[in-house]
Order: C-alpha cells, then sequence, then structure tokens
C-alpha cells in the first residue's frame, strides 16, 4: 500500500485529532521508509523506543511469549507479571506496583490510591496540586491534573480538586497548600512543557514539605523514567523519594504497558475491587518490560545513556554558543531540548530535519525536543547536530 492510499483511508475513517502528520510511512523496523530514504530517528515514538528498533534479543522475547500465551485476565497468576513486580521493586525505593496499559491509566491510578489512602485514614483530604506547564494524561482526570490550559478548555466543566502552581517556585507551592491537599504530583523533568528538570533544592523541599504537612508526593515518570536521564529512574539523579510513581513509555519497549508503584503504607490503602484492569499487566506487555529492564540493568547501559547524553548536549550547546538565535539547551541524559528566539519557528525547524532524515519534535513554538532510542550513535547524533546548524544558519 502506498502512502497516499495510507492518507486517504485515514482520512476518511480516523477521529480528527493529529494535525500535521508527516507523510511518512514507517515499513521496516530500522527506520527505513516504504521509498527506502534513511530517517535518524530523534524521538523514539515519542520516549517509547527506548531499545531502538532492531534489538533481537527483545524481539526474540516478545515471539517466545507469544507462542505461549499473549492475554491471560487477573483472576489468575501470571508469571511475566510476577517477575516484573519483583525486578522494578528490587531496583527502587517501592513496594508494591499495578500495571496498567498506558501513562494516563499510571497516572489515573496513582491520583486515585492518594485519595483513598486518605480516606482511608479517615481524612477529608481529597486535593491534588500540580505545577504549570505539565503534562499528565488525557482522561478527564489527568487532563485536569495537566497544567497547561489548552489541554483542559475544551472539556469543561472539569472534575474538582485540582490546582496548579509554577514549577520549581517552593513557595507558590507551600502558599497552595490547605488542610484539604492530598498530594502534590510532579514531573522530575517536565516533558511535554518543554524539558524543564526540577531544582534540586525544589524537590528537597517538596519532600520536606509533604512530611511536615501529611501530603503524599507523587512523581510523574511516564517520559522521564526508564533510563531516559541515564538513571532507572529520574528520581534518582536527586536522591528524592516519592510516595508513588507512575511509569509507562520505555517501560514496555514498544509495547503498550503503564505502571504504578507505591510505597508499602501508602499501596496497603487500596483493597480488592478498589482497583482493576483488563489488559494491564498481560503475559506479552510484562514479558516485554521485563525484558527491557534486563537489558538497562546490563552492566554499561545505563552509563552509556549518561555519556550519550552528555555528548549529544554538548554538541547542542555549541550551538547554542554559536548563535544569537539559540537561547539554552535544557535536559538531562537522553532528554534534551533546545530554546530558541522568537525569530525562529520549532515547527519550521522540524520540518526542514523531517525533509532531511531526522525526526524530531517540536513541543512548543519556540522548543525543540529530542527523545533518542537509548541506543543512539555518536555518528547519528554529530549529523544532527551538523543539520541543525546548517539551518540555522539558512535562516
Amino acid at each position: 500500500m502506498e502512502i497516499n492510499e495510507i492518507v486517504e483511508m485515514d482520512q476518511k475513517h480516523f477521529m480528527n485529532v493529529y494535525s500535521g502528520r508527516y507523510p511518512l510511512y514507517v515499513e521496516k523496523a530500522e527506520g527505513i521508509s516504504k521509498d527506502g530514504k534513511v530517517y535518524r530517528d530523534f524521538l523514539a515514538g515519542i520516549g517509547v523506543n527506548a531499545l531502538g528498533y532492531s534489538n533481537q534479543r527483545f524481539k526474540d522475547a516478545l515471539k517466545d511469549q507469544i507462542d505461549k500465551i499473549i492475554h491471560c485476565s487477573n483472576l489468575y497468576y501470571i508469571e511475566p507479571q510476577a517477575e516484573l513486580e519483583k525486578k522494578l521493586c528490587q531496583n527502587s525505593c517501592f513496594d508494591r506496583i499495578f500495571f496498567a496499559n498506558s501513562g494516563s491509566e499510571a497516572n489515573e491510578g496513582a491520583l486515585k490510591l492518594a485519595r483513598k489512602y486518605f480516606k482511608k485514614k479517615g481524612s477529608n483530604k481529597f486535593e491534588t496540586i500540580t505545577a504549570d506547564n505539565s503534562f499528565h494524561g488525557r482522561t478527564m482526570t489527568t487532563v485536569t491534573a495537566t497544567g497547561q490550559d489548552k489541554y483542559k478548555e475544551p472539556f469543561t466543566p472539569l472534575p474538582e480538586g485540582f490546582y496548579t502552581v509554577p514549577f520549581n517556585d517552593l513557595e507558590a507551592l507551600k502558599e497552595a497548600v490547605t488542610d484539604k491537599t492530598a498530594a502534590i504530583m510532579l514531573e522530575p523533568i517536565q516533558g511535554e512543557g518543554g524539558i524543564y528538570p526540577a531544582e534540586q533544592k525544589y524537590l528537597e523541599g517538596v519532600r520536606k514539605l509533604c512530611d511536615q504537612k501529611d501530603i503524599l508526593l507523587i512523581f510523574d515518570e511516564v517520559q522521564c523514567g526508564m533510563g531516559r536521564t541515564g538513571e532507572l529512574f529520574a528520581y534518582q539523579n536527586y536522591g528524592v523519594e516519592a510516595d508513588i510513581i507512575s511509569l509507562a513509555k520505555a517501560l514496555g519497549g514498544g509495547v503498550p504497558i503503564g505502571a504504578f508503584m507505591a510505597k508499602e503504607e501508602v499501596a496497603s490503602a487500596f483493597e480488592p475491587g478498589d482497583h482493576g484492569t483488563t489488559f494491564g499487566g498481560n503475559p506479552l506487555a510484562t514479558r516485554a518490560a521485563s525484558e527491557v529492564i534486563d537489558i538497562m540493568l546490563e552492566a554499561g547501559f545505563l552509563e552509556a545513556v549518561r555519556e550519550k547524553g552528555s555528548y549529544l548536549k554538548s554538541g547542542l550547546d555549541k550551538l547554542v554558543a554559536e548563535n544569537d538565535n539559540l537561547i539554552e539547551t535544557r535536559g538531562k541524559g537522553l532528554m534534551l531540548a533546545i530554546e530558541l528566539s522568537d525569530d525562529l519557528s520549532a515547527k519550521e525547524i522540524t520540518d526542514e530535519l523531517f525533509e532531511r532524515g531526522f525526526l524530531v519534535n517540536a513541543v512548543k513554538e519556540h522548543t525543540l525536543r529530542f527523545l533518542p532510542p537509548l541506543v543512539v550513535e555518536k555518528e547519528d547524533m554529530d549529523l544532527l547536530v551538523k543539520n541543525i546548524r546548517e539551518i540555522i544558519t539558512e535562516n
């Protein structure tokens, strides 16, 4: 099937929610389009394809699991699920886990758990504070938690109990806390908002505030977790622990899976019937995630992510130093961004990069986001920087 046929079929039948789709049909897992053009991927399916597209060990694990069983309900025990539970808990500060199918579901479950925790304590706390510029999902609850009006306005009236304050502003957060505040939900690095890392003192202060006021701290690591920063979890860069954490995207290496984890005291608030899922934690998804974890925990893998992140950031920093129309670089590991001046359009630059065979994302009008597979090669990073330099110079 040719690309024009796919576009015509999609425009006729699919709901009109994705604007500006690029005319690209990826035919091969290595990232080669049907017309034979090579595309160098610096988006990884929006942070999903952490292992790239040709990890044979990962593909073999999926094939093996497909031959055994793909789906089994949670009425029964699932071996890959149990193995994944153990790996995630042993390599984090959390004790219990629930598997969902996406980041939105994971965040929804985390928020439900926070409310149930205080309800079980006999408290009337139910409100959640999030940060301006945050993104937590597309369900009614998680879009309400999101700190960007453009995602919320089409769906008002929204569920009650959610408030936003400026990110990295501890004093504003303290002022927003009331006797009904149950949780503070933050991304250690804001992703869709433009790659803004939390400041060390800010997260430390938030943790202290939560301890003082009996508030649960939730880390949304849907995008910044799972090796993206060079640590398995982004919070490990800060040495600050949350009470609940949400995961998705890279967790399954391309197979849909989400999860939220909690410490024992908090997790024990859930009782049979409080939460559930049909597909979450199925054998195929958990086998995929288990293999991803094993690969990421191999000696040298996360260290290589840190090294590659430093290498790419160094190249981007040089671009900024060379050009007055580039403001700054931001991020950690292989979760990076360049902020452009008002004279440059991020969309126009991503369009030009696409024509040159690079998949990059514009998350704001003047922000380029880079989320390459964690196995990206230095040669590809060099070519990316070279092409951005050429495009900026031409503009």
